[in-house]
């Protein structure tokens, strides 16, 4: 009996047993109606996509949100004020809570609901480590930062940012500025979407094949302050082979190493 199976973001949203063409022609018009849905994310515009994960910035053609594929239990995050979010925060599904504000809630209301970004805690640098379950080919990195206007003391937005491939583990301040980094991106003001928040860092593809880690290093922020805000991070691209997870390679074994 033939079977057809319907993917969306690499999982299986329905399955059709049999050669039914009224099901199948019902499955492909739902399916064309949720592409029309879609559509001002899938050419590059910004905002929600169908999917339960939130992105502030649209997929660029042929690539998808891999975010899921990271490994939230091998992050690592340096110089975090811990009177705010944690590392995970930065991979919530949830959309940023400051894109809330307005929307029929108090101050003190969004206040309650938690802070659910990070913030930098002794000056404007931050380290984040990011694991992934499988090997990945990434291509951009969308980062959100939403600090409130018209505050003086407000943290600001990231600036420049250092990019590391493969690496075992974080790595320290001073470390990071002795390496050379896979890449690294210096963001301008009109880089952010004024509704979303939302920059798009474009890696450059053939550098980071075969990634099974990353390392983003914020080394300051846009404007004068002493603090850095991130509220979501996501990573686009394409997955690969699952990782072994905690499995050890022996590197240099050929003779005479």
């Amino acid at each position: 009996m033939p079977t057809f199976m319907i993917f969306k973001n690499q999982q299986i949203v329905d399955t059709i047993r049999g050669a039914d063409p009224r099901k199948l022609s019902e499955a492909v018009k739902k399916l064309a109606a949720e592409a029309d849905s879609d559509g001002s994310a899938a050419s590059g515009g910004f905002g929600e996509t169908s999917s339960a994960r939130w992105l502030g910035a649209g997929l660029p053609k042929g690539y998808s949100d891999v975010t899921d594929q990271v490994d939230v239990r091998g992050l690592d995050l340096l110089n975090a004020d811990s009177g705010f979010g944690t590392s995970r925060t930065l991979f919530e599904a949830a959309k940023p809570s400051a894109l809330e504000a307005g929307k029929g809630k108090t101050k003190s209301e969004d206040k309650e609901s938690g802070k659910d970004w990070v913030e930098t805690d002794t000056d404007e640098q931050l380290m984040l480590y990011i694991p992934f379950q499988s090997t990945l080919k990434v291509h951009t990195l969308h980062i959100t930062s939403l600090p409130p206007k018209g505050d003086d003391e407000a943290p600001m937005r990231p600036k420049t940012v250092q990019v590391y491939s493969n690496r075992a583990h974080v790595l320290g301040f001073e470390e990071a500025e002795d390496l050379p980094a896979t890449q690294a991106i210096t963001l301008r003001p009109q880089d952010w979407d004024e509704k979303t928040g939302t920059a798009k860092i474009e890696l450059r593809f053939v550098k980071f094949q075969n990634v099974s880690s990353l390392v983003v290093f914020v080394v300051d922020g846009e404007g004068s302050g002493e603090k850095v805000r991130v509220d979501r991070l996501r990573i686009i691209g394409e997955s690969g082979e699952k990782r072994e997870l905690g499995k050890l390679t022996k590197v240099g074994d050929e003779p005479g190493e």
